[in-house]
């Protein structure tokens, strides 16, 4: 949303980002916001509260109790927002998380502002949401327990015959987080059809099969990713040729977690394409038996790894022994730290593969530097995600519902040797093609300029 905030802004719209305390507040002390924005006059910052108590720790496995908060508190906030004092709206348009449909609708709707919906989610993720009610109504859902997570799915059009039930999104397993929520998303989906425009951070040669799909159902369909790579692309271009710009400019920051810089020294005396990057975003959580699991199949697998382990990752904190085997084999050849700069991790020469857990950020961010990637999916459409990287795209392999150790040591190895041939060619295609949808001329490039005239079609009223 930040990254689309920044782009609209280059284009001298005026943007006012509405986001929770908690966030902006992890923004400002991580993301050094006043002086990342200082040269965009048209971007601003308002905060609501999200309901929830100061010291919740809002973690990534209580992400439906948070949800359900905003729902419940943030409206008469954002309708004081959104007002002047005089009881005439603020805004021309509001784009909203399409996560919160029904709220953003009920809002745009009283206050007679057009709503916009970005879905942060992979186009494919949305499609099998919003696919659902005929997967009902034709009894191919629901899943019918853990035995039946291998049968094919064969009425989503655009993706016949590919999608098994385990790489549908993980909530429409009834044993994850409950079919309460998976309604509830489904609803927030289908209210983007109220919506004027639909905004996906993908693009057409990457999910095009299913896009041309969307489109019949939502012809304000705009596609304007990779959205990092065309902020990227546009901050390059308004760069002036005879300047130099300074280090990492380009390269946006918008962590919610203190950033450990050491571990670019550490790649730094690395050999090419030796090291594999792990991390798993922002919100994983893992148990301790499946960390010692991942632990042991990357020392074993006798490769350079640097890992990314959130202070809040691991579930279980006792029993902090380790056993020797991994304590020496992360001496000899890992750095682990607790945040990295993961658009310049996956840049760096030395990195030559991703373990991931197959968020929709990091699956665009690791094919677009061509880093092959393992896809170990922990919710939402992280599941379907990792079909894709390795079904469709054929840039990775999937390890999806499975944690052992010798999987782990295989798969890297498959990944940074036995099979590295095979995926360094995938990847250098389908990051030539993300870099050039980007482009001047490219396909995400020409739809924001599009979306750009159809956002000031809505203040001019026309």
């Amino acid at each position: 949303m930040l990254q689309l905030a920044e782009l609209l802004a280059l284009s001298h719209i005026h943007v006012t980002f509405l986001n929770t305390e908690h966030i902006h507040h992890r923004l400002l002390r991580f993301a050094d916001l006043p002086s990342r924005f200082a040269s965009h006059p048209t971007l601003h910052f308002e905060t609501f509260s999200d309901g929830l108590p100061a010291d919740d720790p809002r973690r990534g496995d209580n992400l439906v109790e948070h949800i359900k908060q905003v729902n419940l508190h943030a409206k008469p906030q954002l309708r004081q927002i959104c007002l002047e004092p005089s009881g005439k709206p603020r805004f021309s348009c509001i784009i909203g998380d399409g996560i919160f449909g029904r709220l953003t609708n009920e809002l745009g709707e009283e206050l007679g502002i057009p709503v916009v919906y970005f879905r942060t989610c992979s186009a494919c993720c949305f499609w099998a949401y919003f696919s659902a009610p005929r997967l009902f109504d034709c009894n191919e859902l629901p899943i019918q327990g853990e035995e039946d997570l291998d049968r094919i799915i064969t009425k989503i059009p655009g993706m016949e015959n590919l999608i098994r039930c385990r790489d549908l999104p993980s909530f429409f397993r009834r044993t994850h987080n409950g079919q309460v929520y998976l309604e509830s998303v489904l609803l927030e989906t289908q209210q983007s059809l109220r919506a004027q425009a639909l905004i996906l951070n993908t693009f057409e040669d990457l999910e095009g099969a299913v896009l041309s799909q969307m489109r019949l159902h939502f012809p304000k369909l705009y596609t304007l990713g990779p959205l990092h790579a065309h902020l990227k692309s546009r901050k390059a271009s308004k760069t002036a040729p005879s300047k130099e710009p300074p280090p990492n400019s380009i390269i946006t920051n918008n962590s919610l977690w203190e950033v450990d810089r050491s571990c670019m020294e550490w790649l730094d005396a690395q050999p090419p394409k030796s090291v594999i990057y792990v991390s798993f975003g922002s919100i994983t959580r893992v148990s301790r038996d499946d960390l010692l699991e991942i632990w042991h199949g990357l020392v074993n697998s006798k490769k350079r790894f640097l890992w990314v382990i959130r202070p809040d990752m691991v579930i279980e904190k006792e029993g902090n022994d380790l056993p020797d085997d991994l304590t020496e084999g992360t001496k000899e050849r890992g750095c682990m730290v607790g945040w990295a700069p993961q658009k310049e991790v996956l840049e760096h020469v030395a990195v030559g593969g991703f373990m991931t857990h197959s968020g929709w950020n990091s699956t665009l961010e690791s094919a677009v530097a061509g880093v092959p990637m393992i896809c170990w999916p922990y919710f939402a459409d992280q599941q379907i995600n990792s079909r894709y990287v390795s079904e469709v795209w054929k840039i990775g392999l999937d390890m999806k519902d499975v944690c052992d150790r010798k999987v782990v040591e295989k798969m890297v190895n498959d990944l940074m040797a036995d099979r590295r041939e095979e995926f360094e060619k995938s990847t250098e295609t389908v990051a030539a093609v993300a870099k050039a949808s980007v482009s001047e001329g490219g396909s995400s490039y020409s739809e924001f300029d599009r979306f750009v005239q159809f956002l000031k079609s809505l203040s001019s009223g026309k």
